[in-house]
């Protein structure tokens, strides 16, 4: 059907569409911000940025916090899962918010993967590269901002539906 204008209608995204743009642009800018920190602070020199927050290289091995060092083949295994069943879970169609936290956790996991993947020799035996530090809060990345602000997103998400269905 065309618009008033005689054109017609620009194609509408997708749900699965528009989750897997939105994490493509996580995991371009978090490979991105990884290939700087790398690059820019491999001689082990610290940039301070503001009041506690500086850019400080590590390597992380393990999972959230330093925990489980050596686990990264079963963290790797286990993230891949979550990112097909969050994707496969975009056919339940809940919604917009579900559906760009849905793009952050899967952005952030596969940039976190990736990491795994490629850094090291071996499958799965790479180190995420963490590079945000503020001196109080364990060093992180972009993927772990998009996966913590996607998972604030789906529970926001679970309240605003579940009040809505009462």
């Amino acid at each position: 059907m065309n618009d008033v204008a005689g054109e017609s209608p620009a194609p509408r995204v997708g749900v699965r569409g528009l989750s897997i743009a939105i994490a493509a642009i996580c995991v371009a800018l978090d490979q991105a911000t990884k290939h700087w920190a790398i690059n820019s602070l491999d001689d082990g020199h610290v940039v301070h940025v503001i009041w506690t927050l500086q850019f400080n290289l590590a390597f992380n091995g393990g999972m959230a916090f330093g925990r489980g060092q050596g686990w990264g083949p079963i963290i790797g295994v286990f993230a891949t899962v979550v990112v097909v069943a969050m994707l496969v879970s975009l056919k339940q169609g809940n919604g917009r918010l579900s559906t760009v936290a849905v793009g952050l956790i899967v952005g952030g996991a596969v940039g976190n993967v990736v990491d795994r993947l490629v850094r090291e020799d071996g499958w799965f035996r790479g180190r995420v590269v963490d590079f945000i530090d503020f001196q109080w809060f364990p060093i992180f990345n972009v993927a772990d901002i998009c996966i913590n602000v996607g998972g604030g997103l789906l529970i926001i998400g679970y309240v605003i539906s579940s009040r809505a269905a009462s």
